[in-house]
C-alpha cells in the first residue's frame, strides 16, 4: 500500500519512479508493463543528476511519477475536449495552470511552498499513479502557506488554493459565470497519460484565455506542449522551466520547440513570476 514501510523507505531513499504491483496476475502484469519499466529505467539513467541533487537538498518530497504507458495508442486531447475558445467574461480573476512529470514532485514543492496566500488560484497536473496524489497533496498542504489538495469535481479555483488532478483521472477547468471550477472526468489516456497536461491546458485556454498563466516544468515526453501553445494563442502568459534546473527537459523542450513558450526560467524564479501575475 501507499503507506507501507517498504514504500516509504524506498521513496525516502530516492526512488526515481514507482509502479504499483498487482496482487494477482504478476506474470501478465510484467509482460504488459515491460515497455513502461524499460522507459522508466532509461529515463532515470538520463536524468539531470545535478538538478536532482539540488531539489533533493531542499525537499523531502519523493521522486514519484507514473511512467508513460508506451504500449498504449497515443490519443490527443480531442478525445476529452474539442479545441476552441469561449468568450472570456470581464473578470480580473487569474488562473495559473502547471503541468509536470518526472522530477515534478520536488519542483512543485519548491514552487508551491514559496507562494503567498494572495497568489491566484492554481490547477496542477502531475503525472502520478492513482492513490498517490492525495498523499502528495496532503504533504504539500502541510508545508505551504497556500491550501493544496487533491481536486474534486466542482471545486472552486480560488486565490491561495492549488488543486492537484487525482491520479487516474483527467482534470479540466470550467467556468460558471465569472467563477472558475474544475471538473474531474474519466476517459482514455492522452499522450499516454491520465491525467494529461494537454487536457488541462486546452481547457484553460478555452475558458480562461488571456486571464491565465501556464507553466510547463520537468518531465519526459511531450504532454502539455500542444496545450501550452493553445494557451499562448488564446492570450495567456506561458513559462517553461529551463534545462539546467530540470531533472528531465523533455516536456519543456518540446513546448519551446513548438513556439508555445514566452519565458524560460530556472526553477528558483518560477514562484516569483507567479506572484507577479496577481498584479
Amino acid at each position: 500500500t501507499a503507506g507501507s514501510d517498504a514504500l516509504t523507505q524506498a521513496l525516502a531513499a530516492g526512488a526515481f519512479s514507482v509502479m504499483s504491483k498487482p496482487k494477482l496476475g504478476l506474470k501478465a502484469f510484467l509482460e504488459d508493463s515491460s515497455d513502461d519499466i524499460v522507459a522508466a529505467v532509461r529515463t532515470a539513467a538520463r536524468a539531470n543528476v545535478n538538478a536532482l541533487r539540488a531539489t533533493a537538498s531542499t525537499s523531502g518530497t519523493t521522486r514519484l511519477v507514473a511512467p508513460p504507458a508506451a504500449s498504449q495508442p497515443v490519443n490527443r486531447a480531442d478525445v476529452i475536449l474539442s479545441a476552441g475558445t469561449a468568450p472570456v467574461l470581464q473578470t480580473t480573476d487569474k488562473v495559473i495552470a502547471i503541468g509536470t512529470s518526472t522530477g515534478g514532485t520536488q519542483a512543485l514543492e519548491t514552487v508551491l511552498t514559496s507562494l503567498p496566500k494572495t497568489v491566484p488560484g492554481i490547477v496542477v497536473v502531475q503525472h502520478m499513479p492513482e492513490r498517490f496524489t492525495g498523499m502528495f497533496a496532503a504533504r504539500l498542504d502541510s508545508l505551504a502557506a497556500i491550501e493544496v489538495r487533491e481536486a474534486r469535481s466542482n471545486d472552486r479555483v480560488l486565490p491561495g488554493r492549488a488543486l492537484i488532478a487525482p491520479g487516474g483521472k483527467h482534470m479540466l477547468l470550467k467556468r460558471n459565470g465569472a467563477q472558475y471550477h474544475v471538473e474531474i472526468v474519466d476517459g482514455p489516456l492522452v499522450n499516454r497519460h491520465r491525467p494529461s497536461v494537454d487536457v488541462l491546458f486546452r481547457s484553460v485556454a478555452r475558458f480562461a484565455g488571456r486571464n491565465a498563466l501556464g507553466v510547463i516544468m520537468t518531465g519526459m515526453g511531450d504532454d502539455g506542449a500542444r496545450g501550452l501553445k493553445e494557451m499562448r494563442e488564446a492570450g495567456a502568459t506561458t513559462i517553461a522551466q529551463d534545462e539546467a534546473s530540470c531533472v528531465v527537459f523533455g516536456m519543456p523542450r518540446e513546448a519551446i520547440k513548438l513556439g508555445a513558450v514566452e519565458q524560460v526560467l530556472p526553477l528558483s524564479q518560477i514562484a516569483t513570476a507567479l506572484v507577479a501575475s496577481e498584479r
